[in-house]
């Protein structure tokens, strides 16, 4: 009886601070709710069709409680239309006024400009400037100026030229193509020819890898599928002819690209030139690595034991020895006994 007094007395007690507490969630996840619904909007807004499951990843909620949102949002009078299998669209001609950013998003935009100023060419380029005037003239004041202040500290430079001077539209042509299906021509330089090419391709997609923006399209020249890297692009020219062939999606073919046969390599760096072979390992087929008193044992899965992974080898070969296979060392010796026989 004594308990049950003192744990009544206990609850009186607390009872004013344990409402403010369930008022406080209760507050709390109301605001999250608010704008989750709002982001909600802004994404129907973004594309077409949305589907229910895209947001209840995006969110990290349950199917159940989106359904709910959607039922808030329809309630409040967005016209929403809804059809089982496909997702969710907002009817045609519904827009809200722009959301305002946050300052954290705002400043994510000054690194979108760098980024795109570098890695893209002129003609994407001026598109997105002309996109980047248009948000910011919805920000408000200290965003502008958190934007401002960030714009002149903040620089990238690349170490390779990502397309032709004289190709200045190589993106907006081959977005264009891939969207409307319809074939290039295209005028091209590769490394095993000593003259450029002329062909039609069907753009499939584009990836940028090591350092390079890459086109991956059916080749009507060759009757197979190639890869076309930008800066070797002397020419591109829109054409009216339609694809010929379904394509599937870019990562479809790029997985077919990487079941290529390759072979273990195993190679054994001192611990003090490791590191600054990380930026580069990966593009010849780094897997693992594991310490070893002052040296790292590291795997490669390798394509081309011919050309490219042994010459990579011989720039760090005196720090390093090769464990397997015995046709890598082969190799190796042959590069540098044709080497020594020209100095």
């Amino acid at each position: 009886m004594n308990k049950l007094k003192s744990a009544f007395r206990i609850y009186f007690y607390l009872k004013p601070y344990l409402w403010k507490i369930c008022n406080t969630i209760m507050e709390i996840d109301t605001v999250k709710r608010f704008d989750r619904i709002v982001a909600i909007l802004v994404q129907l807004q973004s594309k077409r069709i949305v589907k229910a499951q895209e947001l209840a990843d995006r969110f990290q909620v349950s199917l159940r409680t989106v359904y709910r949102d959607i039922k808030t949002l329809e309630a409040s009078g967005v016209p929403i239309i809804s059809e089982a299998g496909v997702g969710y669209s907002i009817m045609e001609g519904y827009r809200l006024p722009p959301v305002m950013f946050t300052r954290e998003e705002a400043g994510s935009f000054v690194a979108a400009e760098k980024l795109m100023q570098k890695f893209v060419d002129r003609s994407l380029g001026n598109y997105h400037e002309s996109a980047m005037f248009k948000i910011k003239s919805v920000l408000r004041g200290r965003e502008k100026d958190w934007i401002s202040a960030l714009e002149s500290q903040i620089s990238i430079d690349l170490p390779e030229k990502l397309f032709n001077e004289d190709v200045p539209n190589a993106l907006e042509i081959l977005f264009e193509s891939i969207a409307e299906k319809k074939q290039v021509f295209l005028k091209y330089q590769s490394l095993q020819s000593e003259h450029p090419s002329e062909r039609h391709i069907e753009p499939v997609g584009l990836f940028h890898e090591n350092n390079f923006w890459y086109v991956l399209g059916y080749c009507h020249l060759r009757k197979e599928y190639r890869q076309f890297r930008t800066d070797r692009m002397l020419g591109i020219k829109r054409t009216s002819f339609p694809f010929t062939l379904q394509h599937g999606s870019l990562d479809n073919h790029l997985n077919k690209y990487g079941n290529v046969k390759k072979e273990k390599v195993k190679i054994l760096v001192e611990k003090s030139i490791a590191k600054y072979i990380n930026s580069s390992k990966t593009y010849y087929g780094f897997v693992s690595e594991k310490e070893s008193n002052n040296k790292v044992e590291m795997t490669f899965m390798v394509s081309d034991l011919e050309q490219a992974f042994p010459r990579w080898f011989l720039m760090f070969g005196d720090y390093a020895e090769i464990i397997e296979p015995e046709s890598l060392k082969q190799r190796v010796k042959t590069i540098l006994k044709n080497t020594m026989a020209k100095l």
